[in-house]
């Protein structure tokens, strides 16, 4: 059993037909269709498709953002129907052929534990601001999260059942869910598997509601979060370390011990929270988390010794090098040891 949702603002006047023409396949039992505050304007289309007995109407009195109408229309169909294989998300802007809606409900049957992207292809008429920001993404996504896919911002996907609880806790609203799914996805064990899609843009994606500043930036808020917890705890541990050296005993050991811990322990806390979303046990985590810090001081500390006496180097500078090349090691071994679960 297969439920299709559709997150709507300002849909398509054909989104009725679009809906029939899909439950006619006899694949989806249910379309379920999240009004995302739409204009007034709109209300005629949304009307009819109340007409329909297999079609689940919810409603925002604003509008929310995409990832809320997605989180709301997840949250009621786990509800409401939670023996269900699961849930392929579909735009309400035209962008996906009904061919393709169910190609993807047919490989999510039959691997119900894979993430099904479907992937556009991008040649052709493909709106410059579409194109520039799925590659921009794409190879931001690849070095930050470690997933390589062709197709980052494709809203056409096969969601599993056992998914849906993880989503549910992302606090993004707007667009950037779609790429927070991707690594949530990715961080609890789930394969992410890319099916090829046509590409279909009409009138340019006019009638789509991306903004090309705004939510840009959101979405790579959302890849660089590692990256400000890191700037963070290196000014604790930079400051810390420097403070205990100039000012107490100028002893490179005793100075990195202290600003270690603290900057440990205030890295730990947000990384495993904010930057990898995981719900690990720190019965799990921690061990690990705790022994690469302790790995990694001590490579520091050779490190800065190591440059100012060999190469005469200021400790200052010394300590800024050495820490830039551990944030490098200690960034890949957290994203793909401490805080990723085994592929399902």
């Amino acid at each position: 059993m297969l439920i299709a949702l559709i997150p709507a603002y300002n849909p398509i006047e054909n989104l009725p037909g679009y809906i029939s023409e899909l439950l006619n396949k006899k694949i989806f039992s249910k379309v379920v269709v999240v009004n995302d505050g739409s204009t007034q304007d709109y209300d005629p289309i949304f009307s009819i498709l109340k007409h329909s007995a297999d079609v689940v109407i919810l409603k925002h009195a604003i509008n929310r953002g995409k990832g809320a109408a997605l989180k709301t229309g997840l949250n009621y169909i786990a509800c409401e129907f939670p023996n269900i294989v699961g849930v392929v998300t579909i735009d309400a802007d035209g962008q996906h052929s009904i061919e393709d809606a169910c190609n993807i409900a047919q490989a999510l049957c039959a691997r119900p534990q894979h993430l099904i992207v479907g992937v556009r292809n991008f040649k052709g008429q493909v709106p410059f601001r579409s194109l520039l920001g799925n590659t921009l993404t794409r190879y931001t996504l690849r070095i930050v999260a470690g997933i390589k896919l062709t197709d980052t911002q494709s809203g056409l996907r096969g969601i599993p059942i056992k998914l849906i609880a993880t989503l549910l806790r992302i606090e993004a609203n707007a667009y950037e869910f779609e790429l927070d799914m991707l690594i949530a996805a990715n961080q609890h064990g789930f394969k992410i598997e890319e099916l090829p899609v046509q590409t279909i843009y009409l009138n340019g994606n006019t009638r789509s509601s991306f903004r090309p500043l705004w939510d840009s930036l959101r979405i790579y808020f959302v890849l660089f979060r590692f990256s400000i917890i890191a700037i963070l705890s290196a000014i604790l541990d930079y400051g810390i370390f420097m403070l205990i050296y100039f000012l107490i005993a100028h002893n490179v050991m005793a100075a990195l011990i202290c600003g270690r811990v603290v900057s440990v322990t205030f890295n730990y806390l947000n990384v495993r929270h904010y930057a990898f979303r995981s719900h690990e046990s720190h019965i799990h985590t921690l061990p690990k988390y705790l022994a690469l810090a302790l790995v990694s001081g001590l490579i520091a500390y050779a490190l800065i010794v190591g440059m100012m006496d060999l190469l005469s180097w200021h400790v200052v500078w010394a300590k800024v090098v050495a820490e830039f090349v551990m944030f490098i090691i200690n960034f890949l071994i957290q994203r793909d040891f401490i805080f990723r679960r085994p592929k399902l």
